[in-house]
């Protein structure tokens, strides 16, 4: 135990400031994308089952929407550039320029040196829910997802569905790779549907139970060409346990939607990051 200091009122009521003031960032162009989704056809749909992961590719200025096509289910959402595993969603950026929850009008980021959206949320069911009394949100950048090492170390016990191993699988399925290597790739996740927050007392990541219901869903633009893999999550809901043969499990839907042709003139997809990098002053 150490004393407190005469000044620890002091010290404790500096100011926050913020670390990275996003209103420079330029703004996506919502209305045109409102506009474009009005009139877009469903091109595509993959269905992920219950304790599995798949992948899906969208085309740069395509639409694609995650949903609950029979109850709660929270995902688990790896993006890449379609041709290029290297860059990938940075969820540690995307929480530091919006904070630990996403919304619509938020982007999510790729990964250094690239650091250019890769996918703007244009819509979202379960806007209405805000916060609640405990501090949870919904989708959120904060955990790392459900993986077996974890499970191990907490219970000494292997278990293979979690998210991690989920989408590992699927990843090595699409591109023809050794688990070993397509698990190098596997990262930290946007949890889609998924309710979280931190307690007031330790400060520990929470979860409870997903208020997503049949017929919720969560919409993106495609600002990159890009691959996507998706895992329904083993805790389903995630009200209770997110490594789990027990709990109640069901299927996320992923569907593709592609504008007509002219309602995105004017748009086009974001370069990579321009810093120099020549990482030492002149």
């Amino acid at each position: 135990m150490t004393n407190t200091p005469a000044d620890a009122a002091a010290r404790r009521a500096v100011a926050p400031v913020i670390c990275y003031p996003n209103d420079t960032l330029r703004l996506p162009p919502m209305e045109q994308y409102r506009a474009a989704r009005a009139t877009a056809q469903a091109t595509a749909q993959t269905r992920i089952p219950p304790r599995e992961a798949r992948c899906f590719h969208v085309t740069a200025g395509s639409f694609f929407r995650i949903s609950c096509p029979e109850g709660a289910q929270v995902g688990d959402l790896n993006l890449f550039a379609a041709r290029n595993l290297e860059e990938r969603f940075f969820s540690g950026k995307t929480r530091a320029l919006y904070g630990s929850h996403v919304g619509v009008g938020n982007r999510l980021w790729s990964c250094l040196p690239y650091l250019r959206p890769m996918a703007t949320i244009t819509a979202d069911s379960l806007a209405w829910y805000g916060q609640d009394e405990y501090g949870g949100r919904v989708h959120d950048v904060i955990g790392t997802r459900c993986d077996p090492y974890t499970h191990h170390l907490l219970s000494g016990q292997d278990y293979h569905n979690t998210c991690h191993s989920n989408l590992t699988r699927a990843l090595a399925e699409e591109m023809r790779l050794p688990l070993a290597e397509a698990e190098a790739h596997i990262h930290d996740v946007l949890n889609v549907f998924m309710c979280t927050g931190f307690t007031r007392d330790t400060g520990q990541y929470f979860m409870k139970a997903s208020p997503a219901r049949a017929g919720d869903y969560i919409e993106f633009f495609a600002e990159i060409d890009l691959l996507g893999v998706l895992s329904a999550c083993p805790g389903g809901d995630c009200g209770s346990e997110h490594s789990s043969d027990a709990a109640t499990c069901h299927p996320l839907d992923v569907t593709v939607y592609a504008p007509k042709a002219g309602q995105l003139d004017g748009w086009y997809a974001p370069s990579n990051n321009r810093y120099s990098r020549r990482h030492a002053p002149e």
